[in-house]
């Protein structure tokens, strides 16, 4: 416990609970437990239950809503007490029909009354409210109502959706969704939080899962999510093999009990009849199935084969965000030590590829400064080219509730979504002036005299040539560019100096453009103006990572031109070290990245390529492109899930096992290693990918070592000094522990640069990038400009999103538009549009709001069938190759309304 305490005294037990806290607290801390049907210690208190009667210094209280006063005496075993408290619950329980409390019903408030010896019989509630079955995740019994408000509370205070509330008067007041109608029509994101709190199970999910509570604590597998980068502890419950509920865990260090639509619920995947559970492989153009041993002698054949005709330049390997830092780092040690090149990429390189190079030359690392406990103290938060209310659930719903508590909130983004809604200041640059709109930030701290001297004299450099940059970018030149009004852009940057604790965190809004290793330079250039990073007057800079494991992967260095821990493949001294424990040359040229593999292979130099979890064909930019590579390589292997569309493109495919069937750690978004644990086996013959990387090295007759999951994160320690102090040990006991971390004695490094920066002078570096205008302008044959991204739905390309219940809640891919577009175009809302650009066509429907500004529009990539990545273009970060997603000029064209299918596909 830190901070200020309360000693009181319960039942003759002395107690110390934090200064504020109710004594319901401290009844908890002396470890006697009460009933408390309105109360979850996530929320705040509401004393309507009367269930947790006590008697504080002789007079009778609700524990839930009373502080802890010093010195108090407490008392809660009294038989007047337990009599006062029992009556309480039988009051209650008297209005529920008699199943409230059938035998086995695992509701918080049935255990209540099994504990109070109060049976089923008190319950004589007549029912007849009916429910409401509308949506696929939650299930509604009126007549288990109990009014406690709750649930209510859980979807304002912790969700920030105000999607429910209490509707009638007296015995007749019931929850219901705040728009009036189903639940499924409702603002409900499915969060799952009502269903988490909720004491009586009249919000329940359906199934075999109804009833079951985090609060409950079941049986279950501790494990770390496998959607987006937040890095949630989920709990998971099986039965007979098969996932029976996943529930957030109330210790998460991230999501603190709480969770979203995926995590919560989207595993309906794991059992699809579309699961692959035997290899294929390519027989007279076909896909066959065949056993392992055929498989993986084939890929070995093939492999040697691309060696032998090419050498080992002409082998690459697409690792996978969605993959364990374990099979990462097992991926590229096969591909330097077993193949003998450096052709090794993951899927960070088309999303946040230019945050590590950015980081990395501002501060001296990859990762974000400060962890998001730090940046949820902060009394203003800049967010910058990112919708976590939808692409980050719980990290949205936290920053939505600090920002409801009194923290000044600046968005940037051009749609006015998620968080924007509730700003002090929305800025709406166009899509490719991020530079312009640091810059314009920046010179409103230093013509303001709002940035932090001292700091920058002692702790960085570059100040003088950033200064001279600034003189062209004053306010009125900057709302030229970017189309934010001088007035608006001023307000921000005084919100974002003047504060005493500013955090700053972005998106993909920032990293993916033409020029998105300078936006995230000019971005830190922020922070290092204020003197907010490594010192306790902000809280640094934070980037979002978009899936589960993109910071690991490249952590483990399945990266071409680093080897884990980032040291580079052309540091002789970096290479040394990793020779001495993998016991061969390490290639000291770099390999190619993704898009020069793809290259390669469309110009024949390309001989094998091994996808390892990700559908290229779905998720990178200019599709047909890829495709064309892929169908131009001799070889092409892909571990997967599914037969996705690159899939069906190889000439191999190997199924995989998912996030929840197999053993390692995931790295989260603020640099946090996370247990990762199997709750059910893989189905059939699929394998995890560390043991499919291990067999095809054994069949080419090296033996990688480190044969467990546990032993590969050792081995990375040993190659990797800044991961040494890190082990699976380690983590089951503690939870997690971010890097750096060097000790296995000493905790990891929360929060970075307290003492001096990484850099090789120590000291943060001003960066000075001019304006460029992005890849792609608007014109009179494409006068729209494109911008992609996530909904709060779906995951990536859908693959396991679109296989359950989320696909009724989201069914189809829209392209949203502004009313002025859509009058322009002749687009009616609903109907389907056809979307070109100077690379390919798209099909979608049309949803018409204000969220999109005038002249631009808005589309996801969770449907590879509507074809979004074959509008997005071969434009990429000059520094990273990261693709630009956010800016492709389009036009678009309206068709006849007519059906579409479940999967968004037309008729």
């Amino acid at each position: 416990m830190t901070g200020p305490e309360t000693v009181v005294e319960v039942d003759g037990t002395v107690v110390a609970v934090p200064e504020g806290a109710s004594l319901l607290a401290a009844v908890r801390a002396a470890g006697i437990e009460l009933p408390s049907l309105c109360s979850d210690d996530r929320l705040s208190p509401a004393g309507s239950c009367r269930t947790c009667l006590v008697r504080a210094d002789g007079r009778v209280a609700a524990a839930c809503v009373t502080p802890a006063a010093p010195g108090a005496r407490v008392e809660t075993a009294t038989d007047d007490l337990r009599r006062l408290r029992r009556d309480a619950v039988e009051v209650i329980v008297s209005a529920l029909p008699s199943r409230a409390l059938a035998t086995g019903n695992p509701s918080e408030l049935a255990r209540v009354c099994r504990s109070l010896d109060i049976g089923p019989e008190a319950a004589r509630g007549a029912g007849g409210r009916g429910g409401d079955d509308s949506h696929p995740y939650v299930h509604l019994d009126r007549d288990l109502c109990i009014a406690c408000g709750r649930c209510v509370r859980m979807c304002a205070e912790v969700q920030g959706t105000f999607a429910l509330t209490l509707v009638g008067r007296g015995a007749d007041t019931q929850v219901a969704p705040g728009t009036g109608g189903p639940w499924a029509e409702s603002d409900c994101v499915a969060c799952g939080g009502c269903v988490d709190t909720c004491p009586t199970g009249a919000i329940a999910e359906p199934g075999p899962g109804r009833g079951l509570t985090s609060a409950h604590r079941p049986s279950a597998t501790r494990t770390t999510c496998g959607y987006c980068g937040v890095g949630c502890a989920l709990d998971v419950v099986t039965r007979d093999g098969e996932v029976t509920a996943v529930l957030p865990a109330r210790d998460g260090p991230v999501n603190q009990g709480h969770a979203c639509v995926k995590g919560r619920f989207a595993h309906g995947y794991l059992t699809s009849p579309e699961r692959l559970t035997r290899p294929l492989l390519r027989r007279d153009g076909r896909l066959e199935p065949a056993s392992w041993d055929q498989a993986i002698g084939e890929v070995a054949r093939g492999l040697r084969a691309a060696v032998a005709a090419g050498g080992p330049d002409a082998v690459a390997a697409i690792s996978s965000a969605r993959a364990t830092n374990e099979e990462n780092y097992l991926v590229q040690k096969f591909m330097r030590v077993v193949v003998g090149t450096n052709n090794v990429d993951n899927c960070s390189r088309l999303c946040h590829s230019p945050s590590a190079a950015g980081l990395t030359a501002s501060f001296g690392l990859s990762g974000g400064t400060d962890t998001f406990d730090d940046v949820e103290r902060s009394d203003c938060l800049l967010v910058v080219g990112a919708n976590p209310v939808e692409a980050h659930p719980v990290v949205g719903a936290r920053l939505l509730r600090r920002a409801l508590r009194g923290a000044r909130l600046v968005v940037a983004d051009p749609r006015a979504v998620g968080l924007a809604r509730h700003a002090d200041v929305h800025l709406r640059p166009r899509p490719g002036t991020n530079v312009a709109l640091f810059h314009g930030l920046a010179h409103v701290l230093l013509a303001e005299d709002l940035a932090d001297e001292e700091f920058l004299r002692e702790r960085a450099t570059g100040l003088p040539e950033l200064a001279a940059l600034l003189d062209d970018y004053p306010p009125d030149r900057v709302a030229d560019i970017t189309g934010v009004p001088a007035t608006d852009l001023v307000a921000a940057a005084r919100l974002y100096g003047r504060a005493r604790r500013p955090a700053l965190v972005y998106g993909l809004g920032v990293t993916e453009h033409l020029h998105g290793t300078d936006g995230v330079r000019s971005l830190a250039n922020l922070a290092i103006l204020r003197g907010a990073v490594g010192t306790d007057r902000g809280h640094g800079v934070m980037p979002l990572r978009g899936q589960n494991n993109v910071q690991g992967a490249s952590d483990m260095g399945a990266l071409p031109d680093v080897l884990p821990g980032y040291g580079r493949v052309t540091d002789p001294a970096v290479r040394s070290r990793a020779e001495a424990v993998w016991g061969v040359p390490v290639p000291e040229r770099p390999g190619l990245r993704i898009p020069g593999m793809f290259a390669a292979a469309r110009a024949g130099e390309l001989r094998a390529l091994w996808v390892i979890g990700e559908d290229v064909c779905a998720t990178d930019p200019d599709a047909n492109q890829v495709t064309r590579a892929l169908d131009t390589c001799p070889l092409v292997v892909c571990d997967e899930l599914f037969l996705s569309e690159t899939a069906r493109h190889a000439d191999i495919v190997l199924p995989a096992a998912s996030w929840l069937e197999k053993d390692g750690t995931f790295v989260n978004f603020d640099r946090r290693f996370q247990r990762v644990r199997p709750a059910v086996p893989p189905p059939g013959g699929a394998r995890a990918d560390f043991a499919i990387v291990h067999a095809v090295a054994s069949a080419m007759g090296t033996d990688l070592g480190c044969p467990t999951p546990a032993g590969a994160l050792a081995e990375c320690g040993r190659v990797a000094p800044v991961f040494a102090g890190l082990t699976h040990g380690r983590l089951d006991r503690e939870g997690a522990v971010p890097w750096p971390c060097p000790d296995p004695g000493r905790p990891g490094e929360a929060k970075l640069y307290e003492e001096r920066f990484a850099t090789a002078d120590g000291r943060a570096h001003l960066a000075a990038p001019p304006y460029l205008p992005p890849g792609e302008q608007p014109d009179d044959d494409y006068p729209l400009l494109l911008v992609t991204g996530r909904r709060w739905a779906h995951y990536n390309s859908g693959s396991m999103t679109r296989r359950g219940g989320n696909l009724t809640l989201d069914p189809v891919d829209f392209l949203d538009l502004h009313p002025g577009d859509a009058l322009r175009y002749a687009v009616d809302d609903g109907a389907p549009v056809t979307v070109e650009s100077r690379h390919g066509r798209a099909r979608l429907i049309a949803r018409i709001s204000e969220q999109t500004a005038p002249g631009q529009v808005f589309c996801a990539i969770h449907f590879p069938g509507s074809g979004v990545n074959r509008l997005t273009s071969h434009h990429a970060d000059t520094v990273t190759s990261c693709p630009e997603y956010k800016v492709t000029a389009v036009r678009v064209s309206g068709q006849p309304r007519r059906g579409t299918t479940a999967t968004g596909q037309w008729e």
